[in-house]
């Protein structure tokens, strides 16, 4: 993203596989009416890659009509007519009989269009079904956005004739004009996984968090859903729970904190801390155990696009960030301490050693760097930048350079995931040398790092035919699985900030045993530039976002969950989950004992810590492998790492995997300093 006071090409495309060559500047962007006088409600979504299936031999019926707003006028090409449910019940439905069987991959609905507001569809699931008596799961659910304008339900294509779409929690319920959309299904990989249910959103998903214990996700986008311009010191969000699928949304006002490109971090004492970003200097507290939000104090110093990482106490350290708050100076690092809730200016801890070569030089050379808490308090940063170095965070700080990543260039949203902590193993993949308009990079790097300030290992991750992943990509986002893989979809060969040309939507699957990529199930969402990915407590992935781009027909007000290969048998069945039955204490210390019982002889587990990212960034996600369980009657005993460098403090996921690999829903653990 481009600071308001700089201009630049902003080249806007549709969700097609070649380039768009109509730019729009950055400046004629700012000098849009985006005035609280204007329709806050409008907006552009990135349409569905199908065709409009023509309605001429369509049905439809209605679970109840008032008169005068009958059933079919939904489907009567008029959209100052409309259908408008019965007021009876909360719950309404409208089903449509295609005629034939369908390949359906979208489902878009007007409501009413004479300026009343009563009926709009907002909680909502919909269904595809081959006989209209076998519904099955929702294809799609969530909660769409407030307006008038056409609200999008995209998934993946579903062969059937008729169509259900259930209005939830509304006691009428209208619709001007509805129309579906077909799809191809994407190729068939073998044990690729599966791409289940679209989750829809009222924002955009630029930024994100798993919040440990409550099975949910909360995502937000800037201080409107589909716009970071002109802030107002507040910040749209939406929360998706696992438990009963529901998204609930909140506008976050009390910490005048539009939280935009901030930085975010899981401290040591479990709570969640975003850094700047539209609003530069602010802070703002996220307590998953209550769900409040507070204002905390501010930054030393304006920072936008700036990474973050948790320490071995506990603390964060925060470096870069020139994309918001000027660019005359150097962005040096910051620590903030969870004890004080203050910040502390680490005048030594120097950021200009971790600067890329960017073309744009100034606000983008030192963003969303790949940081990593280590051993002794220290933070290693692999990159973006082909220099790595060592950041130290007592007193005033220090760096020292850890050399170059082996052959590679500058990798700008690339991304970067520590998979195996205890042997302080981290892959590196994809990026571009400059942050836009540049072709990404398949390279692969297995980085190795042992004590602090030691030269790391850097090795290259190739398949036999010596290239690294399948894909060049660019802003792709990935995940740490619990069998140690790393997931990763998304992303484009060409880096244009909201386009979703040069799209790659078949994601690949990182194994650390033969150092390669493999490529998985193709899925039908275009996921590139301000999308995100965390993994799920029980295993699965959600992948999500894209877009917030005024104007730009590339907003993806959704997100997809993926289920990995190993939720399935060979023949495609599910397969049968392990599960932990009990943990004796969920509160534990760097060396402490871990005892559990389970449905299984335990020989193979993993912790994996709560994820929290944006922009491509995931500081906090790391994986440990613990293959190491004692049985001692009903339960199963470890012992955890003893170095805190290694385990950092904070919320862990804990899995349990059977000698299959599937891994069980997770126990959430809360390491203590």
């Amino acid at each position: 993203m481009r600071p308001r006071w700089l201009t630049g090409l902003l080249l806007l495309g549709l969700a097609h596989a070649d380039n768009d060559n109509s730019v729009i500047s950055d400046k004629q962007v700012a000098n849009q009416d985006h005035s609280a006088t204007t329709d806050p409600y409008a907006t552009t979504q990135a349409p569905p890659r199908g065709e409009k299936l023509s309605r001429r031999r369509w049905s439809v019926t209605c679970d109840s009509s008032q008169s005068g707003n009958e059933c079919e006028k939904l489907l009567d090409n008029d959209l100052q007519s409309f259908w408008l449910s019965g007021a009876e019940g909360n719950t309404h439905e409208v089903t449509i009989d295609l005629s034939r069987a369908e390949n359906v991959h979208a489902i878009s609905v007007v409501s009413r269009q004479d300026g009343k507001t009563d009926g709009q569809i907002a909680a909502h699931q919909v269904f595809v079904s081959g006989d209209k008596n076998d519904w099955g799961e929702p294809v799609a659910y969530g909660t769409w956005y407030e307006g008038t304008g056409e609200k999008l339900a995209i998934f993946e294509p579903k062969e059937g004739q008729y169509v259900r779409l259930v209005s939830l929690g509304s006691n009428v319920a209208s619709i001007s004009e509805l129309n579906i959309y077909d799809g191809a299904d994407p190729k068939t990989v073998p044990n690729g996984g599966v791409w289940g249910p679209t989750i829809d959103l009222p924002v955009v998903a630029v930024s994100g968090a798993v919040i440990p214990e409550t099975n949910e996700v909360l995502v937000w986008s800037s201080w409107a859903k589909d716009d970071y311009l002109h802030s107002r010191g507040y910040t749209l969000t939406a929360v998706w729970n696992m438990n009963d699928n529901s998204v609930t949304q909140r506008k976050v006002q009390e910490t005048h904190h539009d939280m935009f490109c901030s930085g975010m971090s899981y401290d040591g004492k479990g709570e969640l801390l975003v850094t700047g970003g539209n609003n530069d200097k602010s802070t703002s507290i996220f307590d998953p155990a209550s769900g409040n939000w507070t204002e905390g104090n501010t930054m030393i110093i304006s920072r936008g696009y700036q990474a973050s990482a948790t320490l071995a106490d506990g603390r964060v350290f925060i470096v870069g960030g020139s994309w918001n708050g000027g660019t005359n100076y150097d962005k040096d690092g910051e620590i903030y301490d969870p004890n004080t809730e203050e910040f502390r200016f680490l005048k030594n801890a120097l950021v200009k050693p971790m600067w890329t070569d960017d073309y744009n030089s100034g606000y983008r050379r030192d963003s969303h760097g790949w940081l990593f808490g280590w051993k002794n308090d220290t933070v290693f940063q692999g990159g973006p930048s082909k220099n790595m170095n060592w950041y130290y965070t007592e007193g005033d700080g220090d760096q020292k350079p850890a050399g170059t990543r082996a052959d590679a260039s500058d990798s700008m949203s690339g991304n970067a995931v520590m998979f195996d902590a205890v042997n302080g193993k981290i892959i590196t993949f994809g990026g571009s040398p400059s942050y836009e308009n540049s072709y990404a990079t398949t390279d692969a790097y297995l980085i190795e790092i042992d004590e602090p300030g030691s030269q790391p290992k850097v090795t290259a991750a190739k398949n036999p035919n010596g290239e690294g992943m399948a894909y060049a990509r660019t802003f792709h986002t990935s995940v740490v699985l619990p069998d140690g893989g790393v997931f990763t979809a998304g992303g484009q060969s060409y880096g244009v900030p909201f386009n979703d040309s040069n799209a790659h939507l078949t994601p690949e699957l990182y194994d650390p045993k033969t150092n390669q990529f493999n490529e998985q199930q193709p899925n039908s969402i275009v996921r590139v530039y301000h999308s995100i990915s965390l993994l799920l407590p029980d295993g699965r992935v959600f992948n999500g976002g894209s877009g917030l781009g005024v104007s730009a027909p590339t907003n993806h007000f959704d997100a997809q969950i993926y289920s990995p290969h190993y939720l399935f048998n060979q023949d495609g069945s599910l397969a049968t989950r392990p599960t932990i039955d009990g943990v004796v204490e969920k509160k534990l210390r760097a060396g402490d004992k871990l005892t559990i019982s389970a449905s299984i002889d335990v020989k193979n587990a993993s912790l994996i810590r709560y994820g929290t990212t944006t922009h491509t960034v995931n500081t906090d996600q790391r994986r440990i492998a613990l293959d190491s369980w004692t049985a001692n009657g009903d339960s199963y005993e470890t012992t955890l790492p003893g170095d805190n460098g290694i385990l950092l403090p904070g919320p862990w996921m804990l899995f349990i995997l059977n000698d299959d690999g599937v891994p069980s829903v997770s126990q959430t653990i809360h390491i203590q300093v």
